[in-house]
């Protein structure tokens, strides 16, 4: 593969998107009425949408598709990401990462862990993340000196759609080719072009 490329698809480019991969973690565990679907009826091409709704919980809201458990990537030798936009609405999305999930609680409901977080804006063909980017948050708040990312251990990478307080709603639209990991040969201008 060229040093244009990347270097590791985990999901889309050579490998096919498969929606069985991908689960809803939308707020209506905490009771609101947003809602994420991901199609992936195309098979070089995954669409991410739903409705994002803010009156339920006071302007707050998210929807958002994350990976099925159990699935691990090691990406210990990678520099960063990299997510290819097909077509968007130009609405603020958000990328999140854990290293840790942990069981369910007794209720059935996760138990919280660190995320790992970038918001990038769809309206970018070519996003392209480095690990530096990536902001540690614990129930959507920012956490300082936190541990490093566990890069050898990836357990979950979702994709989000939130209102960042009330700035955003209603229906939404993100159709992207791969998210994919990329070699410091590829990414040596990631620290320039990643920041929206």
């Amino acid at each position: 593969m060229s040093t244009s490329e990347p270097c590791l698809y985990l999901f889309g480019g050579d490998k096919v998107w498969n929606a069985d991969e991908w689960v809803a973690s939308d707020d209506r565990v905490r009771g609101g009425r947003s809602q994420s679907y991901l199609d992936c009826s195309e098979s070089s091409f995954a669409s991410f949408r739903g409705q994002l709704d803010i009156t339920a919980l006071g302007g707050a809201g998210f929807a958002s598709q994350r990976s099925a458990n159990p699935q691990s990537w090691d990406l210990s030798r990678f520099q960063g990401l990299c997510i290819k936009v097909n077509e968007s609405d130009g609405k603020k999305y958000t990328l999140v990462l854990k290293d840790e999930v942990l069981p369910r609680q007794p209720d059935g409901r996760e138990q919280s862990t660190l995320s790992w977080e970038y918001d990038f804006a769809g309206r970018d063909t070519e996003v392209k993340i480095s690990w530096e980017d990536l902001k540690p948050t614990y129930r959507g708040k920012p956490i300082r000196d936190a541990k490093p990312l566990r890069l050898e251990n990836i357990r979950r990478i979702s994709i989000m759609m939130r209102s960042f307080f009330g700035e955003q709603e209603g229906p939404f639209k993100l159709d992207f080719q791969y998210i994919a990991a990329i070699m410091p040969s590829y990414g040596s201008e990631l620290r320039q072009t990643s920041r929206s």
